[in-house]
């Protein structure tokens, strides 16, 4: 999960301006007038304070839209192919059995305190990840594996792991295995969640944090070994990057409408019309990873009962959840994967509506409908809860809803609202009936870390069963030809046991104003600001 944890100074918002009202046509990013000019500060309105800025330890969104501007990444991912390119690493080599990664560093590369990217700088930044243990959020599990890394040469690195660990060539592009100065580990994690020895070799640098107020970047004088995936190389575009933190959603999206901020993230629903014409555009991206579902404990409850959890995967119409709660930027689930992650597979048709089948299936298995109209077996009323946390806005809106779709079939679905830390509690604990929550992640091996007996098994599945056989099948090699079936495997296992009801896939929507350009996304759906510029 991607847990938002809200700020709690009012001094975060800004002044509530009179909104404007709107629109036109579905919004994409607007004709930019003229070529793109450096200069100028970027006010960027947040939805919530991050809880950490280090990218090694953070796992927040409103974290890792900050983070990512100051590390560099050994490779980056194309987010149209999701394909690994080059970014610190010129090339690399994978040993046959996916235990051993060598990178070849590009020359040139330095941090912001002016000390080389070289082979022992990775060793230290990639030990002292795996020394986070679970303080490292993301890294943790991209890490579990990792054994030692052996300097090669002054540019070259090799990477070992103790089991193969085909999703680690994917991590080596995200933000959260970005590459720290040596330097920066004389500082404390903690120092260096506010910024205090944060040294990257990234395009921008730390300059300030207000807590719960604002955080300020500034641009990397000098920078010139920008990702291949880059639209332009050389330094970044903006002076400054102010990201102003504001969570309340009408305040945030009103002083966009004003002029008191250039952009804003987390564009709410409701919110949407107003930046799709006046001058206003939005830039939208569905996150890879995992979707909104409903993950079942397959030990607690009626839900130990595979027909019972299938009936509920036939009774949800994901297509009435976007069209009533959410808006078209968003897609129905139609498989357990989010539709841009690399090695989806649609299953759709698995997936669809059928109200009919799904009474059919607790008809046959016993289930009769009592006098409210929720089923009874053997006394039993048909029955589980589902916990989560409100992450996202339309959280509880698309639960209600659910639960009014499955009361259809007789499924009486109660909702649970805890805080995040509650519901990880609950989830650790094994004490729920349904889990709640998307995690996003541009590699298919989110499904390991969610579903596998050796990782978070919220299934509470036995071990050697079918699923764990199919994941660890995808994870033992980089070759796509060949990891694909496996990688489908997972998910079709997944909806066929119905052990996850898949609903609908998140979406990033960042409204602009007309003097904000290219606010883009990487593969992961998180900013990437070393291309924008302003007008």
């Amino acid at each position: 999960m991607s847990p938002l944890f809200r700020a709690r100074n009012a001094a975060a918002l800004l002044a509530l301006p009179v909104l404007l009202t709107a629109c036109s046509a579905a919004g994409t990013e607007q004709a930019a007038s003229g070529p793109p000019k450096p200069g100028g500060t970027l006010r960027l309105g947040i939805s919530s304070a991050p809880d950490c800025i280090d990218p090694q330890q953070t796992a927040t969104n409103a974290s890792i839209n900050v983070a990512r501007q100051l590390v560099d990444s050994l490779t980056d991912q194309d987010p149209k192919t999701g394909e690994i390119k080059p970014w610190l690493a010129e090339k690399w080599e994978v040993s046959a059995d996916s235990t051993a990664f060598t990178f070849h560093l590009r020359a040139g590369a330095t941090f912001s305190d002016g000390s080389p990217v070289d082979a022992a700088a990775v060793k230290t930044s990639f030990d002292g990840i795996k020394a986070l243990g679970t303080k490292a959020q993301l890294g943790y599990g991209y890490l579990a594996a990792y054994k030692a890394s052996t300097i090669v040469d002054p540019q070259t690195v090799r990477l070992e792991f103790s089991a193969p660990s085909a999703q680690f060539l994917q991590a080596s592009s995200t933000m959260s295995l970005g590459v720290l100065a040596p330097a920066a580990f004389q500082k404390t994690p903690e120092q260096r969640c506010q910024g205090n020895g944060l040294i990257g070799s990234g395009p921008f640098v730390f300059e300030s944090l207000k807590q719960n107020q604002e955080i300020v970047l500034a641009k990397r004088k000098g920078y010139t070994w920008g990702s291949s995936l880059f639209k332009h190389q050389g330094e970044a575009y903006l002076d400054k990057i102010d990201y102003k933190i504001v969570p309340e959603p009408g305040v945030r999206t009103g002083s966009l409408a004003s002029g008191q901020l250039d952009a804003a993230t987390d564009i709410q629903p409701v919110d949407e019309p107003q930046f799709t014409g006046n001058g206003f555009s939005e830039n939208i991206r569905p996150n890879p990873g995992v979707v909104f579902n409903l993950h079942a404990n397959t030990t607690r409850g009626v839900l130990t009962d595979e027909k019972v959890r299938q009936a509920v995967l036939k009774g949800v119409d994901r297509t009435e959840v976007v069209n009533t709660v959410l808006t078209a930027s968003y897609k129905p689930a139609t498989s357990i994967l989010g539709s841009a992650t690399p090695l989806y597979d649609d299953l759709s048709q698995q997936l669809a509506y059928d109200q009919k089948g799904a009474a059919a299936l607790l008809d046959a298995d016993g289930w009769v409908p009592g006098p409210d109209g929720i089923r009874v077996k053997n006394g039993q009323p048909l029955s589980a809860s589902v916990v989560f946390s409100p992450v996202f806005n339309q959280n509880r809106s698309v639960l209600e809803l659910v639960q009014q779709q499955l009361r259809k079939i007789g499924f009486d679905l109660r909702i649970e609202q805890h805080t995040t830390a509650e519901t990880t509690q609950l989830q650790l604990a094994g004490n729920y009936d349904f889990l709640w929550y998307n995690v996003t992640r541009a590699d298919p091996d989110i499904l390991r870390g969610q579903f596998s007996t050796k990782a978070g098994n919220r299934s509470r599945l036995t071990p050697g069963n079918p699923l764990d056989v199919a994941l660890d099948a995808q994870s033992s090699t980089v070759d796509n030809a060949k990891r694909k079936p496996s990688a489908d495997e997972v998910q079709k296992l997944i909806v066929d046991h119905a052990y996850a009801i898949p609903v609908f896939e998140l979406t990033q929507v960042v409204a602009l104003s007309s003097k904000a350009h290219a606010v883009d996304f990487e593969a992961s759906s998180r900013l990437q600001l070393f291309d924008a510029w302003l007008s």
